[in-house]
């Protein structure tokens, strides 16, 4: 089946605790998500979310400010996209928990990752948050209250004397928190619906779910980032939910940031066989009984994990997968609609060597971040490791002594030097394209991981030979 959308809702992540982007460059973007088939955002605002009063330390140093989270609103209305807002309720609390000031309100006393469910304050936090983004965001439809990936639950002390009584257990425990802050957003928002990822849900008895009165609260978000994702089982999944009285349940792909911590470039082929395999999953299972799909755009696994792929290195990717969904599968006309949106003169979805830089904004850091990460290591690689001079005549015993051959000098240096020189022009200017679209700690982060080890690298043998080769220079020569 082709040429129709099984997905109402076709929903971009904007994953915000690494590398948010400029209101600028938002300014930009959103227009081209409206024209690939997007018609709403999920904004998982983690610390660039303006908290105030006893929250107010949650903010990151660069977060945005509430006339800014006003621009962004008024810009995704400008482009018909509906905004979801996310905030995180129970997993996923390192960027509240790596506070002093909420380090008692963990649930293992270690570990900042998961809410301690016992305390009245963890939900008081919760809540006040919940509110605080609420009253920047009135009127939305829904809410997503995170809820996934609850490590440790059940581990810490009030837990482990809660689960020794009669009938107790993690499920029911997981269970008793997502109600009681779905119940907050109801009382509080009675027009807006919460949302949460459904990991936590999925292997818990139906009759368990059913009389925890949870469907009748949330709409589960079925999240599966898998090129080789299982479609009768998650048909399965769904109709386990159904049956335990959800009344809507949504579906998760993923177009960046789930195929490694450390990913620099998108494997696009990779999240379109994700998305397609999706659609087949809407196919068999009931008409309708999706209510639409988040394009899930990680770019950190966690708040203490390094960049994964920035998002103008993923917009290709988020390209093919939102026309695909929109026309029921890949093909032909799907491609030439892309590389019409994005200005690529073709874009091939298996080979990123062959992928056009593109004039879609962002494009240029995308040209500069595909050259760093395709050619930067492996040509100072190739330079110190392969080199037969280098290997030969200025190994680490001789580096260390500044000791070397002079005739070498003139071996070894134009090399590096021409090396040098290339790769300090191009990380300029790509330090600048990071910059238009990024604040400065996002720049410096990624450059400190995917550049400058490299460049270091070059630099520090580029010094070594010159000084080495100094005193066969005419004022040092040696008698």
């Amino acid at each position: 089946m082709s040429g129709s959308s099984p997905f109402g809702m076709r929903v971009v992540h904007l994953d915000l605790k690494g590398a948010p982007p400029k209101v600028s460059y938002l300014s930009e973007i959103f227009p081209l998500f409206h024209a690939l088939g997007a018609n709403a955002l999920l904004i998982e605002y983690e610390d660039m979310f303006p908290y105030e009063g006893h929250l107010k330390l949650l903010r990151a140093k660069h977060a945005y400010s509430p006339s800014e989270i006003r621009e962004i609103l008024h810009l995704a209305r400008q482009n018909e996209l509906e905004v979801i807002p996310l905030v995180q309720t129970f997993g996923h609390m390192e960027f509240v928990l790596k506070h002093d000031a909420f380090a008692h309100l963990r649930e293992v006393a270690i570990f900042p990752n998961t809410l301690n469910p016992h305390e009245a304050e963890s939900l008081a936090l919760v809540g006040a948050m919940v509110d605080q983004i609420m009253e920047l965001h009135r009127g939305v439809r829904w809410l997503h209250i995170g809820c996934d990936e609850v490590y440790y639950l059940g581990e810490g002390e009030s837990s482990r004397q809660w689960l020794q009584q009669e009938h107790n257990s993690k499920a029911r425990l997981c269970l008793s928190h997502v109600r009681a802050v779905a119940s907050h957003v109801l009382a509080r928002h009675p027009t807006t619906t919460p949302l949460l990822w459904d990991d936590m849900l999925r292997d818990m008895p139906e009759d368990l779910l059913e009389e925890s009165g949870v469907p009748q609260l949330v709409e589960p978000v079925l999240w599966d980032y898998g090129a080789d994702l299982d479609v009768h089982g998650k048909v399965l999944l769904m109709e386990k939910f159904r049956k335990c009285g959800f009344p809507r349940q949504w579906a998760a792909s993923a177009f960046k940031g789930a195929t490694g911590a450390h990913q620099a470039l998108t494997p696009i082929e990779h999240h379109l066989r994700n998305h397609l395999q999706w659609l087949r999953v809407a196919w068999a299972g009931p008409a309708g009984a999706l209510q639409g799909i988040v394009l899930t755009g990680w770019q950190r696994y966690d708040h203490f994990a390094v960049l994964c792929e920035l998002l103008p290195v993923g917009i290709p990717s988020l390209a093919i997968c939102l026309q695909s969904l929109l026309q029921g599968g890949f093909s032909d006309e799907v491609k030439d609609r892309v590389e019409s949106c994005l200005g690529v003169a073709s874009l091939d979805i298996t080979d990123f060597t062959r992928e056009g830089a593109g004039s879609f904004p962002g494009g240029d850091i995308l040209a500069l971040v595909m050259q760093v990460s395709l050619y930067l290591r492996s040509s100072v690689g190739a330079l110190l490791d392969g080199n037969r001079y280098v290997a030969g005549w200025f190994g680490p015993y001789h580096r260390r002594r500044k000791v070397i051959h002079p005739v070498m000098v003139q071996h070894i240096q134009p090399g590096v030097l021409s090396l040098l020189a290339r790769w300090g022009t191009l990380v300029q200017e790509l330090e600048a394209a990071l910059k238009r679209v990024f604040f400065p700690d996002a720049v410096e982060e990624w450059l400190e991981e995917n550049v400058h080890p490299s460049l270091q690298r070059l630099q520090g043998l580029a010094q070594d030979l010159s000084e080495a080769a100094a005193p066969f220079s005419p004022a040092g020569q040696r008698p």
